[in-house]
């Protein structure tokens, strides 16, 4: 199997997530599903079969997590340094046509959440500043059309 990488930060994140649906939600559900099934007929159940749902996705979820959590490499950015952007760099770049400058952290696919600048590492803009160093210009492709940008910093936090 293949190694995950992920941030210190976002691997507590998901191992916190982990605890929370195996001590919380997963007891919560069962304990919803016994109660439905005190109602009687469980064809036409509707909290039943919501509560069954439920627990389908806590359990695909806990799966998920448990598989991602057990291959995960941790990767600590604040141990890192440098100009190069790699793995867990955090990146002021300036779109050239636009001027409009944007900041994000490179982090792994299951830690990206780009409402709170953290850029999957697969995604487009990832993948074409990675190996690039401060003053770099990188073109990326996006469904919107070919976008050119400057990496004006690199630190690792």
């Amino acid at each position: 199997m293949d190694k995950v990488p992920v941030t210190k930060i976002g691997y507590n994140t998901l191992t916190q997530e982990l605890k929370q649906l195996k001590t919380v939600d997963r007891p919560n559900v069962i304990q919803a599903i016994a109660e439905a099934r005190e109602h009687g007929d469980l064809s036409e159940n509707a909290e039943y079969h919501a509560a069954r749902e439920q627990q389908s996705f806590i359990e695909g979820r806990i799966q998920e997590l448990e598989s991602v959590t057990g291959r995960a490499q941790v990767i600590d950015p604040s141990t890192l340094s440098g100009t190069v952007v790699r793995f867990g760099a955090t990146v002021t770049i300036v779109d050239e046509e636009t001027d409009e400058e944007e900041t994000y952290q490179i982090v792994g696919d299951y830690e990206s959440d780009m409402e709170s600048g953290k850029l999957s590492m697969s995604a487009p803009v990832a993948r074409a500043l990675i190996g690039k160093d401060e003053g770099d210009s990188v073109s990326v492709h996006t469904p919107k059309g070919t976008r050119d940008y400057e990496i004006l910093k690199v630190a690792y936090k």
